[in-house]
């Protein structure tokens, strides 16, 4: 019950929200990650500001990432040179060695606040969250995705 509410919370302000869909998916991870991990009051003050300090320093990487790799990539990737195509992988080498980093670092500061257990059902759950997510779109565009082996 206590669950609901928060999320019920979290949504209505997510509604209320400037940023539009951005915030909607923010305030439903939100509330998403909280029920999956179980956090009490107190697990829930200290790990989401942690969580969103290092959820925002990989979505700056990822806006890196998309502006200057996958960007020159759907220009025309057959006008790039060898030493171009060795650049753009060097960038992208650093940027995962980049998220690496950030994520011992957030479950460093993680440790601290809640358990090796819901570290773990945290990387479940942000799974579990991006699929669901995706699921979504793709049924509400009609697309299934690609066909293929099971």
């Amino acid at each position: 019950m206590k669950h609901l509410i928060i999320f019920l919370i979290i949504l209505t302000t997510a509604v209320q929200a400037q940023d539009g869909k951005h915030e909607k998916i923010k305030a439903l991870k939100t509330a998403y990650i909280t029920e999956q991990l179980a956090l009490t009051s107190a697990e829930a003050q200290k790990f989401w500001p942690i969580y969103n300090k290092y959820d925002e320093k990989f979505h700056e990487l990822r806006k890196i990432e998309k502006s200057e790799i996958f960007k020159k990539l759907n220009e025309n990737l057959e006008m790039l040179t060898e030493e171009e195509a060795n650049e753009l992988i060097n960038k992208s080498l650093i940027i995962e060695n980049q998220e690496v980093e950030l994520l011992q670092q957030r479950t460093t500061e993680l440790r601290t606040v809640i358990s090796a257990k819901k570290i773990i059902a945290l990387k479940k759950a942000e799974y579990n969250f991006k699929k669901e997510l995706l699921d979504r779109y793709r049924n509400s565009k009609g697309d299934k995705g690609p066909k293929g082996p099971k």
